[in-house]
């Protein structure tokens, strides 16, 4: 009895820890909103050209997640984990105080190369370690720390970057040796093992490519829209820009802790639909009226309904995105998922800042709202193939 209390209590240490991961991935992207006022000021460009430091970590997460357990078994799983913290430090080290645009980009994209080595392991642990209720639990909990390291960075960045945009980059170095230490106590040591391979069994699934789907539609058009929302609020203090886009993220931080309850009760096909919907009816509102003034009924109104959309579906599709996955194939479908989420703000970024500088706001919405119509699509497509029985609920 007392082996396995012990056993419980190991496992949900290392459930926070790996958590950890997910809250400074997430913080990594939050806190560069305030901050692009300031910095692009710092370095005499346009906001939108700007958008390259927030491109930058999602473009290197996104590149290195596939071939990140390759890496893994040729380190091992702990000694990969430990190196990709102490980087991530050092990155963040030099992205704080350097002032050459170039070299912060590149900071960026370590720190996304880092991200990618760390956060599917995360994952693929999580749903190898938990079964059934206690798995929907954990990713519950991993879902709160992302939704909590997105608030985090928009709170922190609002604060320090109204003094001085260096901090807001190099803040996240403490959280990062912080996760380091605690990785030396709970990561358990793992011998390289050859990875599961990629193999049609995963790129088949169609649970796992209509939840990669999901999320990638759901994280760009949410990422463009906060882009555009940023430049629109331009003339605010970073600190009131980090409250004014907090009903776009402090919700889910609320909801997050409850989302294994509404798997249970709805499953994760109808939360999917209904979050795609959601997010469809706030970027359609903001197209039809792409102005900021007055705050509380122009912007307000979409950004609750799009982050409406990431309180439904947040957990569901973490939970779907591995419901067929066979128990061995797992760590390969992982990074598939996460590396299809980065893709969204990859592909989205550049985009939204192109049609921004061409066009204006409306011509950026006009995209954003139609590719979260084709997410929404896919996603009704998902919840008639689970009322039919083709897939889990």
């Amino acid at each position: 009895m007392r082996d396995g209390v012990e056993r419980d209590r190991g496992a949900w240490a290392l459930l926070f820890v790996l958590s950890g991961n997910m809250l400074l991935d997430a913080l990594e992207v939050s806190a560069v909103l305030p901050a692009l006022t300031p910095l692009s000021a710092g370095f005499a460009i346009s906001t939108l050209d700007a958008q390259w430091v927030m491109s930058g970590f999602a473009l290197g997460f996104a590149l290195l997640l596939v071939p990140g357990p390759h890496l893994a078994a040729r380190l091992g799983r702990k000694r990969l984990y430990l190196g990709a913290m102490l980087l991530f430090a050092v990155a963040s080290v030099v992205a704080g105080l350097t002032d050459s645009l170039g070299v912060l980009v590149a900071t960026r994209v370590v720190k996304g190369f880092c991200a990618a080595l760390t956060a599917p392991a995360g994952l693929a642990i999580i749903v190898s370690v938990f079964d059934g209720a206690a798995r929907r639990r954990a990713v519950s909990v991993y879902s709160l720390f992302g939704a909590a390291g997105f608030t985090s960075g928009l709170l922190l960045s609002g604060v320090l970057s109204g003094a001085d945009w260096h901090w807001t980059f190099l803040f996240p170095a403490p959280v990062a040796l912080v996760l380091f230490a605690a990785g030396l106590r709970v990561v358990p040591p793992a011998p390289a093992t050859p990875p599961p391979p990629l193999d049609a069994t995963v790129l088949r699934d169609g649970s796992l490519l209509r939840a990669g789907f999901g999320a990638a539609v759901l994280n760009g058009t949410y990422i463009g829209l906060m882009l555009l929302v940023t430049t629109q609020l331009a003339h605010l203090a970073p600190w009131q820009l980090a409250l004014a886009l907090l009903p776009a993220s402090l919700p889910l931080v609320l909801a997050a802790p409850h989302g294994a309850r509404l798997v249970r009760r709805f499953g994760t096909a109808r939360l999917i639909a209904a979050g795609a919907l959601c997010s469809l009816a706030g970027n359609a509102l903001h197209l039809a009226r792409p102005t900021a003034q007055p705050y509380a009924t122009t912007v307000l109104p979409v950004l609750l309904l799009v982050e409406a959309g990431f309180v439904l579906a947040f957990v569901a599709l973490n939970l779907q995105a591995t419901a067929t996955v066979p128990a061995e194939r797992r760590a390969a479908a992982v990074p598939v998922y996460q590396a299809a989420v980065q893709l969204g703000s990859v592909v989205s970024l550049p985009l939204v800042a192109l049609l921004l500088a061409a066009g204006g706001p409306r011509a950026a919405m006009v995209l954003v709202t139609s590719v979260a119509a084709v997410g929404a699509a896919v996603a009704l497509t998902g919840l008639r193939a689970a009322t039919t029985g083709r897939v889990p609920t």
